[in-house]
């Protein structure tokens, strides 16, 4: 692309080719002003080198070299604004070849490096866009680093480098990956410009997006990306419209067609360059209509433009005209364009961009905007019905509950959207008011108070068409009939409205959320209609100066004459008479200007009509409130609503404060009493920042996240065990009391006790010793061992007690509480500062024990304090060891705890550890040891699928498309070849000869489809593998050794193998009976023993069980299921054979009956969970112990006697499980219309309270991903905290359904907690490939843990697809209620077979009816992967009504910018994808819009969710449609709670056989 980077469609040096890499090379071309000037003399002379490209070049080579000025003599002086800051890491050199060399990587050829951190600049250092290379010298100051990037970005060293260059021609490449890549040459090297200073943004962002244009034009018309060359201009650009919407930089569709024109020129010339690399199946860009179409027309714009007198701002103006054919010949006369004409073009461009940023935010930008003329009442009073007074039957739920504004959210973008239908606006009187008394931007003084009720539901793009009658919305049912959550609004701070066509949009604001609003209530229809008539006046203003030649002719004046001209059977007449009209549309101004301050054409806002009606509204009103910047103050008073003094006004769900017992209100009380939340100072003290400095701050913030590593927010850095001690002086005398009384290993002596400076130091103490680091909290150690070392120094070895804030717990801990940890080290006893520091605890552990361990507790605490006001030292105790690489808290190991033996169990570990990683081979070469596993000749093996053919990235798009994603593949070593003349074996120079098995989706598809999934096939194909690609072990055996279990996955890395596949004719026969397979040896067994990829596990090796025949003779945990639901975590759990749910207690009643049905040996309570606990511990004669609301005492009381007989009592219950209500948690809540929100983030305490007064075996928690990072990770903290308080072992992590046998991505944190006296289970191992990441916590500064390894690289089974899941089942229309029908087929995939079960009948395969309009939309969306409404022909539709309606609802391009584009809205499954996360109410506009079955134009049905969950066929859901879609919603997949099952019945079973 040469100096200026135009392709010259004829003079390309070579064709496009790949390097060594595989990334696509694009072509070559000549400058710019060759193509504008037919090869006319260049600026600069450039040299004829044909030097050719190296093989490992990442970037095009440039045309031509220019070398025509010494640029080593050049001195630049950067301006102080632009100055980067250096950071330390950085070096910094002066010249560009030093900076090259030391970044260099692996090259053949030219350099290639990126950039970021760049100005360009010309000599005097001012900053300057790329594009001006056209015109003057550019050179770069910036940051060069490697061209391969470091994977850890702290480790990353760049060298910063100033003023180098100059710069000789730029690039854009990137076209088959679908991201620009520009790219900058000097001299010496080619750069990647990766990111711009944050100074320098301002000039990079346009040509930045001129280049993503041009590869999003490549994208709609090249065949190769799904393009299509013979579309329009018209489909081009609105194709264009709905892919780039999502930019911050446009308001709109209109000025992102606008300025897709307006570089028309530019993109033409670049894609015609790649005329020479395109694919067979393309046709030349030079040929393509629509590219020619916008060329002309950018042309065309050009010169209409450059024929004009342009006013002072550079917007265009409405010419005089010009003759067709005389434009035609000027436009294709080739012209030099001088350097005036290019300064001037590219001045124009970036003119216009400046325009375009501020019509993004018009309210901002104006200066007449500073303020806002006030509304007098009583001169719109005619023009409103009589005063009225609100009234409602509906028992409404206050906004503060609905929306916790607990959470830092400072700009109102941010607030959660909803819906609000049959809703009314009136004062703190009640009195129905108009919401034209309310300013449409947030003001400083304001003297009005509007609050509002209705029935509030999540978003479904819907409005008000201005063609049909007022009120009339697009929602098929009547506002009367919605079904949502009644609600009160706090005070309404602003209002606003949006138009697009006919359609008008008008939201309101709170400072809790947003809300379009939907129909108004009956009653407040009249005062609504007054609104979408201004509305409709102002638009056809609108309509009215765009019809104007020019703008500026029609005065204030003009257009109310010719207002009043309308005739009466206009939607817009107001009077026949100029003066009402005038004073119609003064007093009702509000509405007009907002409507013309969110109009996109410059021309339009700031017309004469527009300043005259400005004036009007002045001269008629006295009051102006100063506008200020939006920005959200914290909630710090109830809601004033008089909604609020009324009665009744809570939920149907009776809101209650959570049962706890005196433990639990303790810590979680004492917390939020001592750790007050702080009040934000940001933009009160400080000036508030430029908005493009605040996109940039905001941006660069999101780049730097951790997308998949879960922060906590108040931990402090952990304990390094490296630290330096601080050394003593030898003044006292320290002598070993008593003789050595042996010796350790390497010979030392060992001893028994010390006196240190007169006092007694023994093994099994703690000591604290004193550290160099300014750390207030002392180092603390306990006494492993003492000996003398060799040189005469008395030493001790001991294990650290680590202070609580250092841990996972952060500032929940106690801080007395210390925790033993396998951090261990040997000190100099000199090095004593204090003894018996920490004492080690052991408590008796039951329900039985509880009251005495509270009331010791509490005598503990009372002395700790005394003791703290006297000054004493601080006395810790240690009751648990933290192992955060396990992500767990154990009991004390006292039986290997300070033995003195010379023997360390720490040390132990770690030497355990070390050995797994020492690799092996036998002297016969008959087997060898890999991370701590044995394998043997003939043994079965798991291979990276990548050792045998090439890792494919995944795509981005949220079906979920499963492209790339490989099972490992089963192998048998027959060889292991092992280089001879090296005494020890290495890993890297081992092989083993191998057999490969094959899978059935190596076969096709369609075979893998109909297979089972433990099926393999035997081939005569053998490889030479590393030894470092094996996995794992696994068995292949006869298809009848293998016992048929009921559920899913239930017998992991065992495979069957009865078919011979030859892969070069793709045949699958029998085995031949000369074949002779050496199956695996042994009782079938779960072999779990797999490479540990940064997890520490133990006991993955159990026997595999035959449920049949075994799940009658188990002995089962008594368990109580809390927030119970339909039953999921308890299905899974019993099929896993460690659990029998006796009890469960769940709230809504369909839930309830569900599991009644599904769970009939369990006695269900329907009820509060809160009026239980306070039932039971009432009967237990413990109500001293409850803390608990009147409401939920007298509710217990009413419980009749059956109820109270069959309560679960202390000693009853092995196992309580469940998971607390979510919606407080859940980030999938973006409209958050639970009406429980508050008090459901309060059910955990009552949850926890239940573990603390029944103290069962075990206990496990299940809830969101977002659970561990609510409220700053301090709810996840404080329940860590209550479970070790009662002396739990606790373990946590995140678990991803997908990876353990369902086809749905769902994220879950779970925390289990074991009775000391039994052994914590550890986390199931994932056996299905799923595509997600590694899910971290973070626990600390440099700690993470993962639960389990991702599966995205491998897992012993392929992942499951949409099509095993549902597609056999029968094709149902939209709206099917047929809850009872035929299968029709049989099933097909292995999943089908296990989730069908032996049942006859098909249930619940009933789909939720849309309307009209959103059936249209799905019968419209291509049956593709990865549709949406993106995919949706911007046109009008005519619905049975005879209402004209957009096709694509007009509020997703238009504030898709504001939520990632709105992806997978009105979305299609992918049959080889997974379904999105499972949500409670399944619709196009809603929380996951990718509902849409891949072939059927519906909504998925009940049984396709249920599926997706992992719920077998027979399971039962209670209630209407939306009951069972939230029942379902809401529950665990039962596959996952069976992983989970499976791994407490292995922890149960290991204690039993000791």
């Amino acid at each position: 692309m040469g100096s200026a980077s135009l392709l010259n469609p004829t003079e390309s040096s070579q064709p496009g080719g790949k390097d060594s890499t595989g990334k696509e090379e694009p072509v070559v071309s000549n400058t710019e002003e060759e193509v504008m000037a037919g090869g006319k003399q260049k600026k600069r002379s450039l040299s004829e080198s044909s030097e050719q490209p190296a093989p490992t070049r990442k970037m095009p080579k440039r045309s031509a070299s220019a070398a025509s000025k010494n640029l080593k003599e050049k001195s630049f002086s950067i301006s102080d604004k632009s100055c980067l800051v250096e950071t330390k890491k950085d070096q910094v050199v002066e010249e560009e070849l030093l900076a090259v060399r030391m970044t260099a990587g692996q090259e053949d050829g030219r350099a290639n490096r990126r950039l970021t951190d760049f100005i360009l600049h010309d000599e005097t250092g001012a900053a300057q866009a790329l594009e001006m290379l056209e015109i003057k010298d550019l050179f770069i100051t910036g940051l060069i680093l490697p061209l391969e990037g470091n994977t850890d970005k702290k480790k990353e060293q760049g060298v910063r480098c100033q003023g180098f260059g100059r710069i000789e021609s730029w690039d854009i490449s990137g076209y088959e990956d679908g991201s620009p890549v520009i790219w900058i040459s000097t001299e010496i090297a080619d750069y990647d410009c990766q990111k711009p200073a944050g100074t320098y943004k301002k000039y990079y962002d346009l040509f930045f997006e001129k280049a993503r244009a041009c590869l999003e034009v490549y994208k709609k018309l090249a065949k190769s990306s799904g393009g299509d060359p013979d579309i329009s201009l018209d489909e081009l650009l609105a194709g264009m419209a709905r892919s780039m919407s999502g930019t911050k930089y446009f308001s709109g569709t209109a000025s992102l067609k606008e300025f897709i024109i307006s570089q028309g020129d530019f993109i033409y010339k670049q894609l015609i360059g790649l005329d020479t690399m395109l694919k067979a199946n393309d046709k030349g860009f030079e040929d393509i209509p629509a590219l020619i179409a916008l060329r002309d027309e950018s042309k065309k714009q050009a010169h209409f433009a450059n024929t004009q007198v342009r006013p002072s701002n550079a917007t265009l103006r409405i010419g005089s005209g010009i003759a067709d054919e005389e434009k035609k010949n000027q436009m294709d006369s080739v012209e030099e364009e001088d350097e005036d004409a290019k300064l001037a073009r590219l001045l124009q461009d970036e003119e216009n961009w400046k325009s375009n940023r501020q019509r993004k935010n018009p309210r901002s930008s104006s200066s007449s905007n500073k303020f806002y003329i006030k509304i007098n009442e009583d001169e719109i009073a005619n023009d409103y019905p009589l005063p009225a007074y609100y009234k409602t039957s509906l028992q409404e739920t206050d906004e503060f509950i609905v929306f916790d504004n607990d959470s830092d959210i400072y700009d109102t973008e941010d607030l959660p959207r909803s819906m609000l239908h049959n809703w009314a606006l009136y004062n703190s009187d009640s009195r129905l008011i108009s919401l034209e008394l309310l300013p449409m931007k947030p003001c400083s003084e304001m003297d009005v108070t509007i609050f509002g009720s209705g029935t509030m539901t999540s978003d479904d793009g819907s409005g008000f068409n201005l063609d049909t009658e007022a009120g009339q919305s697009s929602i098929a049912s009547g506002a009367q009939d919605t079904d949502g959550i009644p609600i009160y609004l706090s005070a309404i701070k602003e209002w606003m409205i949006e138009f697009g066509s006919s359609m008008v949009f008008i939201s309101i604001r709170t400072d809790l959320a947003w809300y379009r609003l939907g129909k108004p209530s009956k009653q407040y229809t009249p005062w609504y209609d007054t609104v979408l008539k201004t509305a409709r006046i102002g638009i056809s203003i609108i309509t009215l100066l765009k019809e104007q030649s020019r703008v500026s002719r029609l005065s204030f004046p003009d257009v109310i004459k010719k207002v009043s001209e309308y005739t009466q059977d206009n939607k817009s007449y107001i009077s026949s008479d100029p003066l009402a009209v005038e004073r119609y549309i003064v007093v009702h101004g509000q509405i007009i200007l907002q409507l013309f301050a969110e109009f996109p054409d410059d021309k339009i806002r700031k017309s004469p009509f527009v300043t005259g009606l400005m004036n009007k509204m002045e001269e008629r009103h006295h009051t102006k409130w100063l506008v200020k910047k939006k920005k959200l103050s914290p909630k710090s008073e109830p809601n004033l609503n008089p909604r609020a003094a009324m009665a009744p006004v809570v939920s149907k769900r009776k809101a209650m404060q959570a049962t706890t017992t005196k433990l639990i209100n303790r810590i979680w009380g004492d917390y939020y009493s001592n750790h007050l939340p702080e009040e934000s100072k940001e933009g009160t003290a400080s000036e508030e920042k430029d908005d493009d400095e605040a996109e940039e701050q905001e941006e660069n913030e999101d780049e730097d996240a951790e997308e998949e590593t879960v922060l906590l927010e108040g931990t402090l850095k952990p304990h390094v065990v490296s630290k330096q001690i601080k050394a003593f002086s030898d003044k006292g005398e320290i002598r070993w009391e008593g003789g050595p009384v042996r010796k350790t290993s390497s010979g030392l002596p060992l001893y028994k006790q010390a006196i240190i400076h007169g006092e007694v130091v023994s093994v099994g103490i703690s000591v604290s010793v004193e550290v160099d680091e300014s750390d207030e909290l002392t180092d603390i150690y306990y006494i492993e061992y003492m000996f003398e070392s060799k040189d005469g120094k008395k030493m001790f070895h001991g294990r650290m007690l680590q202070h609580g804030c250092h841990t996972v717990l952060g500032n929940a801990a106690s801080e007395r509480e210390v925790f033993l940890t396998n951090e261990c080290r040997d000190l100099r006893l000199q090095d004593v500062k204090q003894i018996n520091v920490a004492r080690i605890r052991k408590t008796p552990w039951g329900h039985q024990h509880r009251k005495d361990s509270n009331a010791a507790g509490k005598i503990d605490r009372e002395r700790a304090e005394e003791r703290k006001k006297k000054g004493l030292p601080t006395e810790y105790y240690c009751k648990s060891l933290y192992w955060p690489e396990r992500g767990a808290f154990f009991s004390i190991p006292f039986d290997t705890l300070g033995l003195g033996s010379g023997v360390c169990h720490s040390c132990n570990i770690q030497e355990a550890d070390k050995a797994k990683e020492i690799f092996k081979v036998n002297s016969s070469k008959s087997s060898f040891v890999l991370e701590g596993i044995e394998y043997s000749l003939n043994d079965y093996v798991y291979v990276s699928p990548f050792e045998f053919e090439e890792k494919i990235e995944q795509g981005t798009h949220k079906s979920g498309r499963n492209v790339g994603l490989k099972a490992y593949v089963v192998c048998q070593v027959l060889e292991i070849i092992a280089k001879k003349e090296t005494k020890q074996a290495e890993i890297k120079s081992t092989e083993l000869k191998v057999r490969r098995f094959f899978r059935p989706e190596d076969v096709s598809s369609e075979k893998a489809y109909c297979s089972d999934v433990q099926e393999v096939y035997f081939s005569d194909e053998t490889y030479t593998i590393s030894v470092q690609s094996v996995e794992g072990k696994c068995e292949v055996r006869k298809k009848i050794d293998i016992p048929e279990g009921s559920a899913p996955g239930a017998f992991h890395n065992v495979f069957f193998c009865e078919l011979l596949y030859d892969p070069s004719t793709g045949s699958l026969k029998k085995l031949p009976s000369h074949i002779k397979v050496k199956y695996s040896s042994g009782p079938t067994a779960d072999e779990a023993a797999r490479k540990k990829k940064g997890k520490c596990k133990e006991g993955d090796t159990i026997s595999v069980p035959d449920l049949k025949s075994k799940a009658s003779n188990e002995i089962r945990l008594a368990t109580l299921d809390i927030f119970a639901g339909c039953g999921g975590l308890s299905e899974g759990l019993h099929q896993s054979g460690a659990s029998s749910t006796k009890w469960a207690i769940e709230y809504e009643e369909p839930a309830g009956n569900a599991f009644k049905a599904n769970h009939p040996e369990a006695l269900v309570f329907i009820n509060n969970c809160n009026v239980i606990l306070r039932a039971i511990m009432e009967k237990c004669g413990d109500i001293d112990e409850c803390i608990s609301t009147a409401e939920a005492a007298e509710l217990a009381s009413k419980l009749d006697d059956k109820d109270l007989n069959s309560l679960p009592l202390p000693g009853q219950v092995d196992f309580i499980n469940g998971g607390p209500p979510c919606q407080g948690f859940s980030g999938m809540n973006r409209f958050n219309t639970s009406t429980w929100s508050k008090v459901q983030c309060e059910m955990i305490l009552a949850f926890l309270s239940f573990a603390d007064y029944f103290r069962p075996r075990y206990f496990l928690l299940e809830n969101v991903r977002n659970f561990v990072s609510f409220n700053k990770g301090q709810t996840f903290r404080l329940t860590l905290a209550s479970l070790l308080e009662m002396g739990y072992q606790v373990r946590f992590g995140i678990l991803e359904a997908g990876a353990f046998g369902v086809s749905q991505s769902r994220k879950r944190a779970f925390i289990w907690a074991a009775s000391p006296e039994d052994v914590l289970p550890e986390w199931p191992e994932p056996m299905h490939v799923f595509s997600a990441p590694e899910l971290k916590i973070r626990l600390s500064e440099n700690v993470h843990y993962a639960a389990v390894h991702s599966t995205a690289d491998g897992a012993p089974l392929r992942p499951i697809t949409v099509r095993d899941t549902i597609g056999e089942l029968p094709a149902v229309g939209n709206g099917a209620s047929r809850t009872n029908m035929e299968y029709q087929s049989d099933p097909i995939s292995w999943f089908q077979k296990k989730i069908r079960g032996n049942m006859a009948v098909l249930t619940d395969h009933i789909s939720k009816e849309m309307n009209e309009l959103n059936l249209i939309r799905c019968q419209k969306i291509p049956k593709r992967p990865g549709c949406d409404w993106r995919d949706l022909p911007e046109e009008k539709i005519k619905l049975s009504t005879g209402q004209l309606v957009d096709l694509i609802p007009w509020c997703l391009p238009n504030t898709a910018d504001r939520h990632n584009q709105w992806k997978g809205l009105f979305g299609r499954l992918d049959w080889q994808g997974n379904f999105p996360t499972s949500i409670t109410d399944p619709q196009p506009m809603g929380k996951v819009g990718m509902c849409f079955h891949p072939d059927q134009d519906r909504i998925l049905t009940v049984r396709e969710c249920a599926r997706s969950q992992g719920f077998p066929d027979h399971y039962q859901f209670y209630g209407n449609i939306i009951h069972k879609h939230r029942q379902i919603g809401n529950a665990v997949p039962p596959p996952l709670a069976f992983a989970l099952g499976r791994k407490l019945k292995e922890a149960l079973d290991s204690k039993s056989s000791h």
